[in-house]
């Protein structure tokens, strides 16, 4: 099942309510931006339906919440738009791990969350194995090396089926799944709105998750158990944005 293609951020930017204040201007980087927001908002998704659903997770929780994300980019949209997303979220990896090299820091293996370029290649092997007669230039553009691109179909299907079971408990029903919580216009708002309003069409949950967005201090997003929130932070767009320039 897909929705469309990737065409939410110049649909934002021809909006007369965006650009009037630095929250609200499209940034110069709109597209990249708009799919990392999607990405992350998909990972947070995976974290609260871990939570909800009580669902098992052998691994990490944060893998689980990856694998999730990527293959809802690959559900979702159409396959170009989907190579698309899946692609930026890559690059945000990789442009994450140069940052962290260029500032001296060292790779924080005890983190919850796997390395950036472990990231990286997940993403992007779970992405073509979806459908390697048409992404193979996505494992050569990342130059995922041969021995790992052979398993990814399997890894694809198998992640599919387990994620596939997760999903049929929220499929349909007659309330949304997501319910964004009031607040002043921004691009990360208004961008947030339009995806939780592509979800609802899909999915559904009684009581909806929580989604806020707000000025957190930050580049960040999180999911909260106490609350069944997911917060996505103002911060984000510039960092995105600025990743593309670094």
């Amino acid at each position: 099942m897909t929705f469309r293609a990737l065409i939410l951020a110049a649909s934002l930017a021809a909006s007369p309510l965006l650009a009037q204040t630095d929250k609200t201007a499209v940034p110069e980087n709109a597209d990249f931006v708009a799919s990392n927001v999607i990405a992350i908002l998909y990972h947070e998704l995976g974290h609260a339906l871990i939570d909800i659903l009580l669902l098992p997770v052998f691994g990490q929780e944060e893998d689980a919440a990856d694998t999730l994300s990527a293959l809802m980019m690959d559900a979702h949209f159409e396959d170009d738009a989907a190579q698309a997303i899946l692609a930026d979220t890559a690059w945000s990896f990789l442009m994450d791990d140069e940052a962290r090299a260029a500032d001296g820091v060292e790779v924080a293996f005890w983190d919850v969350h796997g390395p950036d370029l472990q990231r990286l290649y997940n993403t992007v092997c779970l992405a073509y194995g979806a459908s390697p007669e048409t992404r193979a230039g996505l494992i050569e553009e990342f130059e995922l090396p041969e021995d790992r691109a052979e398993t990814c179909e399997e890894e694809f299907e198998v992640a599919a089926e387990s994620w596939g079971a997760a999903l049929e408990e929220v499929e349909g029903g007659d309330g949304p799944l997501l319910e964004l919580l009031e607040g002043e216009s921004s691009f990360l708002r208004d961008l947030a709105s339009a995806e939780i309003n592509a979800l609802n069409q899909l999915y559904s949950l009684d009581p909806p998750i929580t989604v806020r967005v707000e000025e957190c201090g930050e580049a960040n997003a999180y999911y909260n158990g106490a609350s069944t929130a997911i917060t996505l932070c103002e911060e984000l767009v510039g960092h995105l944005n600025a990743q593309v320039g670094e």
